[in-house]
Protein backbone atom coordinates (compact mmCIF):
# COMPACT_ATOMS: atom_id res chain seq x y z
CA UNK A 1 0.00 0.00 0.00
CA UNK A 2 2.79 2.59 0.63
CA UNK A 3 4.04 2.06 -2.40
CA UNK A 4 1.19 2.72 -4.70
CA UNK A 5 0.61 5.90 -2.49
CA UNK A 6 4.45 6.75 -3.09
CA UNK A 7 3.55 5.80 -6.92
CA UNK A 8 0.23 7.98 -7.04
CA UNK A 9 1.85 11.04 -5.13
CA UNK A 10 4.85 10.70 -7.73
CA UNK A 11 2.55 10.75 -10.74
CA UNK A 12 0.45 13.53 -9.00
CA UNK A 13 4.41 15.74 -9.09
CA UNK A 14 5.59 15.12 -12.33
CA UNK A 15 2.09 15.83 -13.64
CA UNK A 16 1.81 19.02 -12.19
CA UNK A 17 4.81 20.05 -13.11
CA UNK A 18 4.24 19.31 -16.62
CA UNK A 19 1.05 21.39 -16.29
CA UNK A 20 2.80 24.07 -14.94
CA UNK A 21 5.33 24.36 -17.69
CA UNK A 22 2.78 24.41 -20.53
CA UNK A 23 0.87 26.83 -19.10
CA UNK A 24 4.37 29.07 -18.73
CA UNK A 25 5.22 27.76 -21.97
CA UNK A 26 1.49 28.88 -23.24
CA UNK A 27 1.50 32.34 -21.20
CA UNK A 28 5.02 33.33 -23.33
CA UNK A 29 3.48 31.92 -26.79
CA UNK A 30 0.42 34.34 -26.12
CA UNK A 31 2.79 37.26 -24.96
CA UNK A 32 4.75 36.80 -28.23
CA UNK A 33 1.60 36.92 -29.87
CA UNK A 34 0.65 40.39 -28.46
CA UNK A 35 4.58 41.42 -29.72
CA UNK A 36 3.80 40.26 -32.83
CA UNK A 37 0.63 42.43 -33.61
CA UNK A 38 2.11 45.30 -31.45
CA UNK A 39 4.85 45.53 -34.02
CA UNK A 40 2.00 46.05 -36.91
CA UNK A 41 -0.11 47.83 -35.23
CA UNK A 42 1.69 49.84 -32.89
CA UNK A 43 0.81 51.00 -29.07
CA UNK A 44 2.55 52.64 -26.70
CA UNK A 45 1.23 51.14 -23.84
CA UNK A 46 1.24 47.36 -25.02
CA UNK A 47 4.61 47.82 -26.09
CA UNK A 48 5.51 49.37 -22.34
CA UNK A 49 3.88 46.52 -21.16
CA UNK A 50 5.77 43.48 -22.68
CA UNK A 51 8.96 45.32 -22.41
CA UNK A 52 11.34 45.03 -19.40
CA UNK A 53 12.83 47.89 -17.73
CA UNK A 54 16.67 46.35 -18.57
CA UNK A 55 15.39 45.34 -22.11
CA UNK A 56 18.37 45.10 -24.38
CA UNK A 57 16.06 45.17 -28.01
CA UNK A 58 19.20 44.68 -30.53
CA UNK A 59 18.25 44.54 -34.78
CA UNK A 60 19.58 42.29 -37.65
CA UNK A 61 21.69 45.42 -38.30
CA UNK A 62 23.57 45.93 -34.90
CA UNK A 63 21.17 49.10 -33.70
CA UNK A 64 21.13 48.40 -29.72
CA UNK A 65 18.25 50.16 -27.95
CA UNK A 66 16.55 50.26 -23.85
CA UNK A 67 12.95 49.91 -23.13
CA UNK A 68 12.51 53.59 -24.52
CA UNK A 69 14.03 53.42 -28.10
CA UNK A 70 12.23 50.01 -28.09
CA UNK A 71 9.00 52.04 -27.69
CA UNK A 72 10.30 54.51 -29.89
CA UNK A 73 11.33 52.04 -32.58
CA UNK A 74 7.09 51.60 -33.72
CA UNK A 75 5.89 54.76 -32.70
CA UNK A 76 7.74 56.83 -34.08
CA UNK A 77 7.99 54.95 -37.56
CA UNK A 78 11.88 53.58 -37.65
CA UNK A 79 10.01 50.35 -38.08
CA UNK A 80 7.01 49.31 -40.56
CA UNK A 81 5.47 45.89 -40.98
CA UNK A 82 2.58 45.38 -42.53
CA UNK A 83 2.51 41.99 -42.05
CA UNK A 84 4.18 39.60 -39.29
CA UNK A 85 4.87 35.58 -39.36
CA UNK A 86 6.48 33.89 -37.07
CA UNK A 87 7.35 30.32 -38.08
CA UNK A 88 9.78 27.08 -36.50
CA UNK A 89 9.51 28.60 -32.72
CA UNK A 90 10.93 26.77 -30.01
CA UNK A 91 10.96 27.72 -26.01
CA UNK A 92 13.06 26.41 -23.68
CA UNK A 93 13.01 27.42 -19.86
CA UNK A 94 15.67 28.56 -17.41
CA UNK A 95 14.45 28.82 -14.02
CA UNK A 96 12.21 32.36 -14.31
CA UNK A 97 13.52 32.98 -17.99
CA UNK A 98 12.44 31.51 -21.42
CA UNK A 99 14.42 31.49 -24.20
CA UNK A 100 12.78 31.85 -26.95
CA UNK A 101 14.12 31.37 -31.15
CA UNK A 102 12.27 31.26 -33.90
CA UNK A 103 12.29 32.73 -37.91
CA UNK A 104 10.60 36.18 -38.26
CA UNK A 105 9.10 36.97 -41.93
CA UNK A 106 8.00 40.37 -42.74
CA UNK A 107 6.37 42.91 -45.00
CA UNK A 108 7.20 46.50 -44.46
CA UNK A 109 6.13 49.65 -46.04
CA UNK A 110 9.13 52.17 -45.49
CA UNK A 111 11.26 53.43 -48.32
CA UNK A 112 14.66 52.41 -46.32
CA UNK A 113 13.48 49.02 -45.64
CA UNK A 114 14.01 46.05 -48.19
CA UNK A 115 9.79 45.17 -48.41
CA UNK A 116 10.24 41.60 -47.55
CA UNK A 117 12.14 40.07 -43.78
CA UNK A 118 13.33 37.04 -43.25
CA UNK A 119 15.28 36.76 -39.86
CA UNK A 120 15.48 34.93 -37.35
CA UNK A 121 15.41 35.94 -33.88
CA UNK A 122 16.44 34.95 -30.09
CA UNK A 123 14.81 36.27 -27.55
CA UNK A 124 14.96 36.25 -23.49
CA UNK A 125 11.88 36.83 -21.41
CA UNK A 126 11.80 36.78 -17.80
CA UNK A 127 8.98 36.24 -15.08
CA UNK A 128 8.85 39.37 -13.25
CA UNK A 129 5.82 39.72 -10.79
CA UNK A 130 3.86 36.79 -12.21
CA UNK A 131 4.21 38.10 -15.57
CA UNK A 132 6.68 37.32 -18.60
CA UNK A 133 8.30 40.17 -19.94
CA UNK A 134 10.78 40.53 -22.94
CA UNK A 135 14.29 40.91 -21.59
CA UNK A 136 16.19 40.68 -24.47
CA UNK A 137 15.80 40.49 -28.77
CA UNK A 138 18.68 39.58 -31.00
CA UNK A 139 17.70 39.25 -34.14
CA UNK A 140 19.92 37.93 -36.89
CA UNK A 141 20.49 37.66 -40.54
CA UNK A 142 19.72 34.25 -41.83
CA UNK A 143 23.31 32.27 -42.72
CA UNK A 144 24.72 31.13 -45.73
CA UNK A 145 24.03 27.66 -46.47
CA UNK A 146 27.51 25.56 -45.05
CA UNK A 147 29.00 24.03 -47.66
Amino acid sequence: MPKTIALLLSCFLISVSLFSQSADEKAIADRIEILRQVMVKPDAAILADIAADQIVYVHSSGTVRNKQGFIDEFMKGQSVYTAITITDQVITFAGNDAIVRHRLLADTNKADMPPKIDIIILMVWQKQNGIWKLLARQAAKIPPPVK
